[in-house]
């Protein structure tokens, strides 16, 4: 096009304009600065015919034009780059589009979004890679993108303590997981794991995408690698609330915790239709894998809600009994409750004949401060409670003998639940109170077929394992190996104590009267005297295997008196790289 009756242009606007067109293509500001050269191209053409240039400092000319030009674009591309943005912001916060959202809301579920919005304190969410997108370029997968693809990360606030997160999106591909929504939530891993803050997952995924292949099951094993990095490091607490199958499953099963909503999380590795064509088994999702089979059957949840807000709430409680990470000491909060509260309905709650049963819930409820107890796996070997609580507004994890479940027997599935919070306490500097009254191991084939020697080791593992401040307190039974198991003097229990109720002994006065008076008459003469001389405190008094024998009510005076002095223990166990417990 010629220029005041020259065809020739400045070499300095070709130059800006090679500079234009390598710019990024996006749209908006590429279109902005060729309006600019636009501009800039007239103000040359009005130039005079027979010289271009006359009265021109083109040298001048160009360092001005181009000022200028990046002025304006500077200003206009500023507010263009924010409305862009904040157009792309938009798109996000809809993850698959309001259709989507209703779909979800009609199923009695919330959003990865809402969800994230009630676990966090208000305003304090800040959210990493919400730009992202999938790379899959098969199955037409390049025209079907979604910013920030199907899960949304970040970290923030839960009462003032800090958390990172992750909410995987339904409404996007169904939450599946892509690589980029596996490197979302192991870029939010590393940094928890970096500043040592807990990591909460919200899971509601149909599994890998499987339009992605190879790279859906290598994203899984990042996140898997990455759960193991931070066990033991960061507490790590899974909350299922729909669909997680597959491979999913196993980053939930590798957490601390896992929290599941009726009737809306299932958890299973293959789905009902694979199920059927496999084992020709009709069964049902919730069946399969539903809050109740996990919480009171297989024992893969630590417990289940009614809905997302009561089990986000509860979550937000639950949080508030951990420590950031395995640097910090068990949190604390103020307490109202008096330390020295007297428990005097605790000096009758042990019946007096040894064969009637109690709830050792009341005992926990008791002694804890404002009453308060968060018990875990409540529905899952019930012959066995674990929970928190606090003791002067410091966090405790308590276990404990349930005499009203198989009179408090340790069985393979109560040994596995007790073990693996023991570990947990021990991992994060929680201190251990034990309330035992365990009659012994559950005998029965079934119990010996399925490995009761092994599963029981794992308690007896955990228990002597443990460097945390562990206090016990025998309240009625402690018979056999269960009572070594149980946190006793001799896997270096800090302190030990019985209760009037106590009986430390091989097993009970009647059978082992009918093993060492076998063929006598007067067996009942024998009981009696076996029953005072074995079926009492005293013979582990004397031996120094119990410290002291309390009243029942200075219970909780003398655990938070213990907790002061044990504060400033230190234990360490022989370097190893690792134990090889019995799994």
């Amino acid at each position: 096009m010629p220029i005041g009756g020259s065809n020739e242009l400045p070499s300095w606007f070709h130059e800006l304009i090679s500079f234009v067109i390598l710019l990024p293509r996006i749209e908006v500001i590429h279109d902005l600065l060729l309006g600019k050269m636009a501009s800039l191209l007239r103000v040359l053409r009005r130039a005079p015919a027979s010289n271009p240039t006359r009265g021109i400092n083109l040298k001048k000319l160009q360092g001005d034009a181009i000022k200028l030009s990046c002025a304006s674009i500077s200003s206009d591309v500023a507010l263009t780059i924010a409305d862009y943005v904040e157009n792309k912001r938009e798109k996000a916060r809809l993850g698959g589009g309001q259709r989507r959202i209703d779909n979800q809301h009609k199923k009695g579920k919330l959003t990865a979004r809402e969800r994230l919005s009630l676990l966090l304190d208000p305003g304090s969410f800040f959210e990493y890679d919400m730009f992202m997108e999938h790379n899959c370029t098969d199955f037409g997968m390049e025209k079907q993108k979604y910013i920030g693809d199907s899960v949304v990360t970040g970290y923030g606030k839960i009462n003032g303590r800090t958390t990172f997160v992750f909410s995987q999106d339904f409404t996007v591909f169904g939450g599946s997981l892509s690589m980029v929504h596996a490197q979302k939530i192991c870029k939010i891993m590393d940094k928890a794991i970096s500043v040592g803050a807990p990591i909460i997952g919200l899971n509601d995924s149909g599994g890998a995408r499987i339009q992605e292949g190879i790279e859906s099951l290598a994203g899984y094993a990042h996140i898997f690698q990455r759960n193991t990095l931070a066990s033991g490091v960061v507490p790590q607490i899974s909350l299922v609330m729909g669909p997680c199958a597959g491979g999913a499953v196993y980053s939930p099963a590798i957490t601390d915790f896992t929290f599941m909503v009726k009737d809306t999380s299932y958890l299973f590795i293959t789905g009902p239709d694979v199920v059927k064509t496999v084992t020709g088994e009709d069964v049902t999702q919730e069946e399969l894998g539903g809050a109740k089979v996990h919480t009171s059957k297989s024992g893969v949840a630590s417990g289940a809600f009614d809905n997302d807000v009561e089990a986000i709430s509860s979550i937000r409680e639950f949080f508030g009994y951990l420590p950031l990470s395995n640097k910090d000491p068990a949190p604390i909060r103020r307490c109202d409750d008096p330390r020295d509260r007297l428990c005097t309905h605790l000096d009758h709650i042990v019946p007096l004949d040894s064969t009637k049963a109690y709830d050792m819930r009341d005992v926990i409820y008791a002694i804890a401060d404002e009453r308060e107890f968060f018990e875990v796996m409540p529905n899952f070997a019930k012959n066995i409670m674990i929970g928190f609580c606090r003791l002067n507004g410091r966090t405790v994890g308590v276990v404990g003998n349930q005499p009203l479940e198989a009179a408090g027997c340790l069985d393979i599935d109560a040994s596995v639940k007790a073990a693996r919070f023991v570990r947990f306490l021990d991992a994060f500097n929680i201190p251990i109170i034990t309330f035992v009254d365990v009659p012994g191991f559950l005998p029965g084939i079934n119990q010996e077929h399925y490995g009761i020697i092994r599963h029981g080791a794992k308690l007896l593992y955990a228990y002597a394992e443990a460097t945390v401040p562990k206090i016990t307190f025998i309240t009625r039974k402690a018979y056999g190996g269960a009572y070594d198991v149980m946190s006793s003097k001799h896997l270096r229990g800090d302190t030990n104590y019985a209760w009037p109720t106590a009986e430390v002994a091989v097993m009970g006065a009647k059978g082992a009267v009918q093993i060492i008076f076998r063929g006598h008459s007067d067996i009942d003469k024998y009981e009696k005297d076996y029953i005072s001389r074995f079926a009492n405190p005293f013979p582990a008094a004397a031996r120094g295997y119990v410290d002291e024998i309390i009243a029942p009510r200075d219970t909780r005076k003398v655990i938070i008196d213990d907790l002061e002095l044990l504060e400033t223990k230190k234990l360490a166990n022989p370097w190893k790289k690792h134990g090889s417990i019995p799994l």
